[in-house]
């Protein structure tokens, strides 16, 4: 089983010999991207990011209308700041507190406003410095946890 928050990068597949012929009929990729492909578009529209709860019996994928920063809880910001990290390591791109300010679209002298938003997500545990040794907070990156 993949855990939730690796579903952006991991990829299992619960009946193997159904996916092997469903890619060779074209019905779907060799590499699972869906998730990918839904972070990109909340991204770009500018939603909430989706909440992931795995249960005993099945997986709930929650998608969330439209809220301005403002109006989202700690829980959505972390959330949302874990999958833009993910979403751009995947890319072989970085997470900055620019990339951040600009998947919320907050405006580059509210930068504290991302700060807290990525200091709380390294508190969870779900990003952290991609270069520890790094004295310049200009120039500091994050990656996921796992990576």
């Amino acid at each position: 089983m993949v855990n939730p928050e690796r579903f952006i990068d991991g990829y299992q597949s619960r009946n193997e010999g159904l996916a092997a012929a469903m890619r060779r009929l074209g019905y779907c990729e060799e590499k699972g991207s869906g998730i990918d492909k839904v972070i990109f578009e909340v991204e770009y529209w500018q939603l909430p990011a989706p909440d992931f709860r795995v249960n005993e019996t099945h997986t709930q994928v929650i998608l969330y209308a439209h809220k301005e920063l403002n109006d989202m809880n700690k829980g959505d910001k972390v959330r949302a700041c874990y999958q833009h990290c993910c979403l751009l390591f995947v890319s072989n791109q970085r997470m900055s507190n620019q990339t951040l300010r600009e998947r919320f679209k907050i405006k580059e002298e509210n930068y504290s406003i991302a700060s807290r938003i990525m200091r709380d997500t390294l508190e969870a545990g779900l990003i952290k410095l991609e270069n520890p040794d790094n004295k310049s907070k200009k120039y500091t990156t994050y990656i996921p946890f796992w990576a």
